[in-house]
């Protein structure tokens, strides 16, 4: 990099490739705050040399392999992939933020949650909905787990308008019963309410085993039994869903509701048979006949 009488310009592109090889031999050292430094000085050289393509790719390397430092790791994952995307190459982008989610998930799930709907965005843009649908899957699943509820029906109902668009009704169906688990969960039965009837829309959902299955959910929310939310709840069609949404499934509670009770005598008589229903009724019947004074 020094210049002098006979070399007036730093040979940015060979200093680059001598910190490139420090950085490895720091890494190999297990000297990870050198090769951080290093790495920085190579990305450096490659700007000044206006090779920016190889500056993206160096902060992705440095934050996949210095794992002790996941925030930081992720800010310079982001910057890589912001320069993918300024040199043309946007499903790179992507896959950056991708794997800088799946770093900090567990660390950090609101900011996993923040680069999977980015990764989403760009994906969607290049018309690779399956990719995008698979990141707003992570999003919402995580948006789910972490209680935040209003945001996670904004999330299924973007999943959801997509799967429309690509005509994967099935599956419209299954994200209806995470959208409307979730308006329960937020006390919302409304919006719940809404969520089925706007789906009537969505080819052959109408008649089919989900939308049976939720109008009785309703039903029994709507009427406070929590023994029929509970019964449909422990469906398998419920129970078989992703974790999150089975959860909510299982956890949910009717506002108000109770298990409904029957009384030992209507279990006596049910066990008697029908004439012995029908003597207890009439016994009940003669206790009053005279009057309840």
């Amino acid at each position: 990099l020094k210049t002098g009488f006979l070399k007036w310009k730093p040979d940015y592109d060979s200093a680059a490739t001598e910190y490139g090889k420090a950085a490895v031999a720091f890494k190999n050292a297990k000297q990870f705050d050198q090769a951080r430094e290093a790495c920085l000085r190579e990305a450096e050289a490659h700007e000044n040399n206006k090779a920016y393509l190889f500056i993206a790719q160096l902060p992705l390397t440095v934050a996949l392999q210095e794992m002790g430092r996941l925030p930081e790791a992720v800010q310079l994952i982001e910057k890589a992939s912001m320069m993918y995307l300024e040199n043309g190459t946007p499903d790179t982008a992507a896959i950056a933020l991708e794997r800088a989610g799946k770093l900090i998930e567990n660390v950090s799930p609101e900011k996993a949650v923040q680069l999977y709907q980015q990764a989403a965005s760009v994906f969607e843009n290049e018309e690779r909905l399956r990719q995008a649908l698979e990141m707003l899957g992570k999003a919402s699943r995580l948006l789910v787990r972490g209680r935040r509820l209003d945001e996670a029906a904004l999330s299924l109902q973007k999943e959801k308008s997509i799967y429309k668009e690509i005509e994967n009704y099935p599956t419209c169906y299954k994200k209806t019963i995470a959208q409307v688990l979730v308006h329960l969960h937020r006390n919302d039965y409304v919006a719940a309410e809404r969520c089925v009837r706007e789906s009537y829309s969505i080819p052959g959902f109408n008649g089919s085993e989900d939308c049976a299955a939720l109008e009785q959910l309703l039903e029994g929310y709507d009427q406070q039994d929590q023994d029929q939310v509970s019964e449909v709840c422990n469906l398998p069609l419920f129970k078989y869903m992703d974790n999150d949404y089975a959860k909510l499934g299982l956890t949910l509670v009717v506002p108000g509701g109770g298990i409904k009770k029957k009384s030992p005598n209507a279990a006596q008589d049910k066990a008697r048979g029908p004439a012995a229903a029908g003597s207890h009724a009439d016994e009940e019947e003669d206790e009053y006949s005279g009057g309840l004074c």
